[in-house]
């Protein structure tokens, strides 16, 4: 039984990274004070992640796109402050230009004392960070549905999100090296189809009585119906430096998720193409960022991600502006015409070697950048 049109509603989680300004290199133990601090000024809303070099919020449960601006900003302003009082930095990112991954100290929690153990140098190699956004659909088997239809688009989302060309000193060549790392864990990567709610629940029954899997938030797929809350969760996004974009793109999901309704109620939806053929996108969206091309599928032919960007955001226009997020959804325009943080990461990295900077030089300019990005557009 239908539960009706759904809100989408909206939650957006972001994980951040500390460094030490004088180093520029990862806080990999920063003081225990800091957590009880930002946990003091935020509550819930900030929490642990793997690493101690991390730190992860969490909005409330938004009616808007413009609503969760605004958390994001109070967030981000507030995890920068407590940063600073305890001498540090904070950078949004989802890799360091430089850190090794040994080097860094995991939190001591039971979860990821668990989650080490299971996986070993796999876990500890998790020195990345996302942008995971949720979107409300009351309705279970509706959440499958788009789901499986939603996935057409996860690599269209994370060539506007691209944050990780770095890894370990390294120019990876890459745009987003992090689904790299993410995608070496068991039950990561593009979801698999499902015809129902109750196929999605055998798959999970399934996976506790083999003991393959019996947590199903340890399913870290690029897309996923949340298992705390009536949500489909998109994980695919890297961790966008500037906030403007991370509004872009839960603006650009969430408008996606009305138009995939929309279409819905005259009875037709998204066709479903094989997986290889959105991994083969997902991985160009991986190496060129919004300055390469993926397959549209429907046409057979390969596009340049801009003029795909154009078409989305003529094609979901309406949507936007009936969802009061038309403003936001454009930004995506001005994300391909300026580049992502990647892109920006690699102008000044390549700005500063050709003036002369040694290698390591010219990545500590870069989190420099990454500084003082983190929080551009956010009052101070």
């Amino acid at each position: 039984m239908s539960l009706g049109k759904p809100a989408f509603t909206l939650g957006v989680e972001e994980e951040y990274l500390l460094v030490d300004p004088e180093t520029r290199d990862l806080a990999s133990r920063p003081p225990k004070a800091f957590m009880q601090r930002c946990e003091e000024a935020l509550g819930p809303h900030v929490t642990h992640e793997f690493l101690q070099s991390q730190v992860e919020i969490g909005t409330s449960v938004c009616q808007s796109v413009g609503e969760v601006r605004d958390e994001l900003i109070r967030l981000r302003r507030t995890i920068s402050d407590v940063a600073r009082e305890f001498g540090l930095r904070m950078i949004a990112a989802s890799t360091h230009p430089w850190a090794v991954w040994h080097k860094q100290v995991p939190v001591e929690m039971e979860r990821y004392r668990i989650l080490t153990e299971a996986h070993q140098s796999l876990a500890r190699r998790m020195v990345i960070c996302g942008t995971h956004v949720h979107a409300g659909i009351a309705d279970p088997e509706l959440r499958i549905e788009l789901m499986n239809q939603i996935t057409y688009f996860l690599p269209h989302l994370l060539a506007l999100s691209t944050s990780s060309p770095f890894w370990e000193g390294f120019d990876t060549g890459l745009k987003a090296f992090r689904p790299t790392i993410f995608g070496n864990l068991p039950r990561s990567g593009l979801p698999e189809h499902f015809e129902s709610f109750s196929d999605w629940n055998d798959m999970l029954e399934l996976l506790a009585e083999t003991e393959l899997c019996d947590d199903p938030t340890k399913i870290w797929w690029d897309i996923r119906p949340s298992a705390k809350h009536p949500t489909l969760e998109m994980r695919i996004c890297d961790m966008c430096t500037r906030v403007e974009d991370t509004i872009a793109i839960a603006a650009m999901y969430q408008s996606i998720l009305a138009f995939l309704y929309h279409i819905r109620a005259s009875n037709q939806s998204w066709r479903r193409y094989r997986r290889i053929f959105l991994a083969e996108n997902k991985w160009r969206a991986q190496r060129f960022g919004i300055d390469g091309s993926l397959a549209d599928l429907g046409r057979r032919t390969l596009v340049p991600v801009a003029e795909l960007v154009e078409e989305l955001t003529g094609l979901l226009r309406e949507h936007a502006r009936e969802l009061g997020c038309l403003q936001q959804l454009e930004h995506a325009r001005a994300i391909v015409m300026n580049g992502t943080s990647a892109d920006h990461q690699l102008r000044v990295y390549k700005a500063a070697l050709e003036e002369g900077a040694e290698d390591h030089e010219a990545q500590t300019r870069v989190v420099d950048w990454l500084i003082e990005a983190s929080l551009e557009g956010i009052p101070g």
